[in-house]
């Protein structure tokens, strides 16, 4: 029988022979939030240590074509890196277990890059829900971050809300719909529900698609929008209170940085401010008393926990005006430029950026090969 690495050698294809780990950053994406993953992607390049590792820059296009890129780093948040034709080769992570980076110039023969770690720097839809991860976990390669079951989970807000519910965790009433709902339904919304309300799209991230109500005669126009962008939308009660950030990073030992607070002047946080802060203002730590920190810290494990979670996520709540917690939502790749709140939270926790993601790497490094059913 053919053995995978006979396989790649039958092809000829050149194998990368280094005493350095590679890593595979992959970045962009066919989402709404690609953008964003530009940038965050450039941080991470940037803050990687050359000196331990290689780093094999993957590029997802707006229309989903995989490219390595060997162009500067640089380019990458502007968006020009895949203007480059000579800087770029079509590429893929080989299903088959081992590890193997394809990539393809014109030629008959492909070359093999063998990798020992992806780093997904992928926001939203197919990157951030489990699907890359999924992919990961079938190439039997480790990598930064939740994995499969974890990340579909968290990118689903309802279904998320109802674990962490379970667990013991307050959540926001609300009502979700799979369908455009029907004039009886959009009346039960307003008989269940008390104005403000959020509509949101259940499985998007940045507040793409998100929109505040204060009145429910906007409340189709902004269903219809929402499902735009998922095919589930939720519509939530107004949270009154103070919004929080609270940062876990870890495996079985988790480490937990400063809670950030979000003050926002103009009603909630949209994806402009989030990428602007026109008129919000982080506080770092947030403005709360020992005692509500160390509730606030333990709800985030606890949440981490339930979701499944593993290496690094981003837990966003609210605290209400009695006290009450209540769980938001789980960015499992949140926003990871040195700006971001997850990096800032850590950074003011002692763990500056450079440290973070090789905090980062080491644990997507140490996870077991039987974490992914065999090697």
């Amino acid at each position: 029988m053919m053995t995978q690495n006979s396989w790649l050698s039958s092809l000829g294809g050149d194998v990368d022979k280094t005493d350095k780990k590679q890593i595979a950053v992959v970045f962009g994406g066919f989402s709404p939030e690609y953008e964003v993953s530009l940038k965050s992607a450039f941080s991470v390049i940037g803050a990687i240590n050359k000196e331990k590792y290689n780093i094999i820059m993957i590029g997802i296009t707006k229309s989903g074509q995989w490219f390595r890129y060997y162009g500067s780093a640089e380019d990458i948040p502007t968006d020009r890196w895949h203007t480059q034709a000579e800087q770029l080769r079509h590429a893929f992570l080989l299903p088959e277990r081992g590890g193997w980076i394809l990539e393809f110039d014109g030629s008959e023969v492909p070359k093999s890059t063998k990798i020992d770690l992806v780093f997904p720097v992928l926001h939203g839809r197919y990157g951030e829900d489990g699907t890359v991860q999924g992919l990961c976990e079938l190439a039997g390669v480790p990598f930064v971050g939740c994995g499969t079951a974890a990340s579909a989970l968290c990118m689903d807000k309802h279904r998320a809300h109802k674990v962490v519910e379970f667990a013991g965790v307050t959540v926001p009433k609300a009502v979700c719909f799979e369908n455009a709902p029907t004039n009886d339904e959009l009346e039960m919304v307003k008989q269940e529900l008390k104005l403000p309300v959020f509509v949101k799209p259940v499985k998007a991230g940045s507040s793409i698609g998100v929109a505040k109500l204060e009145r429910f005669g906007e409340l189709k126009a902004a269903i219809d929008e929402a499902f735009l962008y998922d095919d589930a939308v939720i519509i939530e009660e107004n949270i009154f209170g103070m919004e929080i950030g609270c940062s876990v990073v870890g495996n079985e030992e988790l480490i937990v940085g400063k809670i950030n607070e979000i003050e926002v002047d103009n009603g909630f946080f949209t994806y402009d401010e989030k990428y602007t802060l026109k008129n919000s203002r982080f506080y770092i730590p947030a403005r709360i008393d020992e005692k509500t920190e160390k509730r606030v810290v333990d709800a985030a494990k606890i949440i981490f926990r339930v979701l499944g979670c593993r290496g690094y996520a981003r837990m966003d709540m609210f605290i209400r005006e009695n006290g009450e917690i209540v769980f938001n939502e789980a960015n499992t790749i949140p926003g990871f430029t040195v700006h971001s709140q997850l990096p800032r939270m850590m950074a003011a926790a002692g763990y500056p950026y450079p440290e973070l993601v090789e905090m980062l790497i080491k644990l997507g490094l140490k996870t077991p090969r039987g974490k992914w059913y065999g090697s």
